[in-house]
């Protein structure tokens, strides 16, 4: 199987653009607008607070009763200290791959749906397609809550939400949710032969990791497994940690970042309720040597987990169109919880392994992207949700 020349085109245009996390991905929003607008389609854009990232909506059947997510997101990982053998945003096609940063995770589906903007305008499908890309879907799901909050505002209730991120066409009904912190320690600093008149941040910081940990081992040994997962159980992990200025000064102030990976059916709040007691018993102590002495937390990102039926209609309908009769649960984070959450039945599938996402010399086979197309066409000739 071979994608569409086209198909192939806008997946390949997308790619060799640089729409890291860190960038903007003005250059991708504005050239998907501009392709549409040339076949008569608005789109809404909504931006960041500097106005240097934005989403774009756009509907495709405007006038149909409802209508259709297609959703992806448009920014990437980096790629600096991999080892490439491609230029990352060559866009490279040889044997039988899309190769380049993004090309799995996930351009190559969007330009894919790109590519069936004339098939979405031109459907006899009862309802519209809209086209829904994010920025900084990498760094916490951030940008799709704008565009989900200027959906509501605008009176917009799709139907149902397709997100193409890499799954190899298999629908995906659940992933974990993904919530990150920091934690910054203020201590007291003094000589380090002078302690007891100090608090080490270091070492107080160290208490809530343990904490941390004993959290890790309870879940793996207690909690309730969820069949289908790589892990069937919540997971807990320090991922970097700060802290000291020389051997001889007892540290001020510290800091660790953390995060959960929650199964849809934990308690993630809970989670996080307990990192705070645990903190929250060492205060007196501390303050007791220095008033101003501490914890403080930050989240940092809050991904919800995500959970949908095996049998609900939008499932059946993405087993149809794919051609696939199981479905899959992933462990990566998706924006699918935060779609659900808006009242949209929501499932995952798309093009590409996620083994192949944020790796040196990514890639999506042709294969992929084709059968992608022919889901996106089934789409198009659907007469129903279902």
């Amino acid at each position: 199987m071979q994608p569409s020349e086209n198909a192939l085109a806008q997946a390949r245009a997308l790619v060799q653009m640089n729409t890291v996390s860190a960038r903007s991905n003005l250059e991708l929003i504005h050239y998907v607008r501009d392709e549409l607008r040339a076949l008569g389609v608005a789109s809404r854009l909504t931006y960041n607070a500097d106005r240097s990232k934005a989403n774009l909506f756009a509907t495709l059947g405007e006038g149909k009763p409802a209508g259709v997510i297609v959703s992806g997101h448009t920014d990437t990982v980096p790629w600096d200290g991999q080892a490439w053998s491609v230029e990352p945003l060559s866009a490279t096609v040889k044997d039988g791959r899309l190769w380049g940063r993004g090309a799995a995770d996930m351009k190559g589906f969007i330009g894919v749906a790109l590519a069936q903007a004339q098939r979405f305008l031109e459907s006899d499908a009862p309802f519209a397609v809209h086209f829904a890309f994010s920025y900084d879907e990498e760094v916490g799901c951030f940008g799709v809550r704008e565009l989900i909050a200027d959906m509501r505002e605008a009176g917009i209730a799709p139907l149902a939400c397709i997100i193409g991120e890499p799954t190899g066409m298999v629908p995906a009904i659940a992933h974990k949710g993904v919530r990150r912190w920091r934690c910054c320690v203020r201590g007291k600093e003094a000589h380090s032969s002078l302690t007891p008149q100090s608090v080490n941040a270091i070492e107080m910081a160290a208490r809530v990791i343990g904490a941390l940990r004993d959290m890790a081992e309870r879940f793996e040994r207690e909690e309730p497994r969820y069949p289908g997962f790589d892990v069937p159980f919540s997971t807990v992990s320090v991922g970097q940690f700060h802290g000291g200025i020389a051997d001889n000064v007892v540290p001020r102030d510290a800091e660790f970042r953390y995060e959960f990976r929650d199964l849809p059916t934990a308690a993630a709040a809970a989670m996080q309720r307990e990192v705070e007691a645990a903190a929250a018993a060492l205060q007196p102590a501390m303050q007791r040597v220095a008033p101003e002495a501490g914890f403080r937390f930050e989240p940092i990102c809050d991904v919800p987990s995500f959970l949908a039926e095996a049998d609900a209609p939008l499932t059946r309908m993405a087993q149809r169109l794919s051609g696939e009769a199981r479905t899959t649960l992933v462990a990566f984070g998706t924006e699918a919880g935060l779609f659900k959450a808006a009242g949209i039945p929501t499932v995952v599938c798309g093009p590409g392994e996620i083994a192949q996402a944020h790796q040196p010399d990514e890639y999506v086979t042709l294969e992929q992207l084709a059968r992608s197309e022919r889901f996106l066409q089934g789409l198009a000739q659907s007469r129903a949700i279902g």
